[in-house]
């Protein structure tokens, strides 16, 4: 008898499983029919089952999420101007909206690394795309104050030197951050994690930031617009090898 391999593709979180199944199906994502894609996504979750794969709770989590809004959207709309009524699927589309820009700024990121490569070792260390963007500051106000950095370390203009290659990882950066922001009181200036002259080590303090931000170990905030950007340490999240372990 022929054997047949299936294969089951690999997502680093519901969000970039509900991404692939978006751009697969080729849904609005302004206008998602969330039957189907709940339909689509509860499928993928039987299959990794079948596999015997086990299945992480935010997994659970986003299709607890995806039943709820199903279910808002078969209730009777109430007697409210349709402007007035918020569509139960308004945050949900923002976040994916918000993580497909993260992932597009990933891949460029990883492409900067790679074109840097003769000055520093690759990384093996995978920039992470599962991402919670914060909850007061959009994602392009994060990158465009990267960009500042970027920037002004540039204006700098310190000496070309030979450089020997170096190994960079996010994990030793995200604990380097931590040990600004305690050295410090728990708050410093997003300009101010950035200590680094090498652009690629950079690159790296910046996906830190974000993955910090992901595990709710730190947040960012500013006063108003245009106004300077600070970075917090949050309660409670004292630096040990806890933050940095799998489990």
């Amino acid at each position: 008898m022929e054997n047949y391999k299936i294969k089951l593709d690999v997502f680093e979180g519901p969000m970039d499983l509900l991404l692939h199944l978006i751009d697969k199906h080729k849904i609005d994502i302004y206008d998602i029919p969330i039957a189907i894609l709940t339909k689509q996504y509860l499928r993928y979750l039987d299959e990794m089952k079948s596999f015997n794969i086990e299945i992480s709770s935010e997994f659970l989590v986003m299709a607890a999420t995806l039943l709820q809004i199903k279910s808002k959207m078969l209730l009777p709309r109430q007697n409210l101007e349709e402007d007035e009524e918020e569509d139960p699927r308004s945050e949900l589309v923002n976040r994916i909206i918000e993580y497909r820009r993260f992932k597009e700024v990933s891949e460029v990121l990883s492409n900067m690394i790679e074109v840097n490569e003769q000055f520093c070792a690759r990384v093996p260390t995978a920039i992470p795309t599962e991402y919670l963007p914060p909850q007061n500051i959009p994602l392009d106000v994060l990158i465009a104050a990267f960009n500042t950095v970027l920037q002004i370390k540039e204006d700098i203009a310190i000496p070309e030197v030979i450089v020997t290659k170096e190994e960079f990882n996010i994990e030793d950066k995200m604990e380097e951050v931590l040990n600004i922001l305690k050295k410090f009181g728990g708050e410093i200036l997003f300009l101010e994690a950035f200590y680094e002259t090498s652009k690629v080590e950079l690159i790296f303090t910046f996906l830190a930031i974000l993955e910090l931000i992901r595990n709710n170990k730190i947040y960012v905030n500013q006063k108003h617009n245009f106004s300077e950007i600070f970075i917090f340490l949050k309660e409670g999240n004292a630096l040990d090898e806890r933050l940095f372990s799998d489990t």
